[in-house]
């Protein structure tokens, strides 16, 4: 069984936000599948079942803050049994131009304390990850104020867009498998880094990453 947990952080302050594109995927999958998360006692889950062909899976957000996702990850998966294999993380990227979305398993967290949190609490880095792009801040604007900020009114259609897609991207990992979804996606949006990282390739990146 798949589980999937879209990140972000609780409460209306952090709704629409960029940190928050994980929340905004899952609560279109909820929209999709005509669910509504319910708290999972003991795990500091809110989660969902879905069911598309047959397949089941979980749909979820962490009742915690985004640094420390970890620990309710861990509560969830070990309370279903279910191997971190199985766990696609849907969360924000400032790595990639905005409106790209990526797919890949494993590898390191970029700097974003959600993934760190969870690598620590799973003692592994061998799960899925589907990348939501958002950009990167202006050369001298604090990048915690950037992830934390909500999209401008300009993007808000192009923000509906990949959010629906990133969500067709996970019911199609529930369907068709990883690697399936995988090479869709990937082929369907080329790895296009933003141009600005190079320019802003600073010691800000590590001092001022993902809160």
């Amino acid at each position: 069984m798949i589980v999937i947990v879209g990140l972000g952080n609780p409460g209306a302050d952090y709704e629409g936000t960029r940190h928050n594109c994980g929340h905004m995927v899952i609560d279109e999958l909820c929209r999709r599948w005509g669910v509504s998360l319910k708290r999972i006692k003991g795990t500091k889950m809110q989660a969902a079942q879905i069911v598309i062909r047959g397949e089941k899976a979980w749909i979820c957000q962490c009742e915690t803050f985004m640094n420390t996702s970890g620990d309710p990850v861990r509560r969830f998966l070990d309370y279903f049994h279910v191997d971190p294999t199985n766990l696609l993380v849907v969360h924000d990227d400032m790595d990639l131009a905005f409106g790209t979305l990526r797919m890949k398993r494993g590898g390191g967290e970029g700097g974003h304390n959600g993934l760190k949190s969870i690598s620590q609490y799973l003692g592994t880095q061998d799960y899925m990850r589907l990348r939501v792009a958002i950009g990167r801040p202006h050369p001298g604007e604090d990048p915690a104020h950037y992830v934390l900020g909500h999209f401008p009114r300009a993007q808000h259609a192009e923000v509906e867009r990949i959010v629906c897609e990133a969500a067709e991207a996970a019911e199609q990992v529930i369907t068709d498998g990883f690697l399936s979804a995988q090479q869709k996606l990937n082929s369907a949006h080329p790895h296009h880094k933003d141009p600005k990282k190079s320019a802003q390739k600073t010691a800000q990146d590590s001092s001022a990453s993902h809160q």
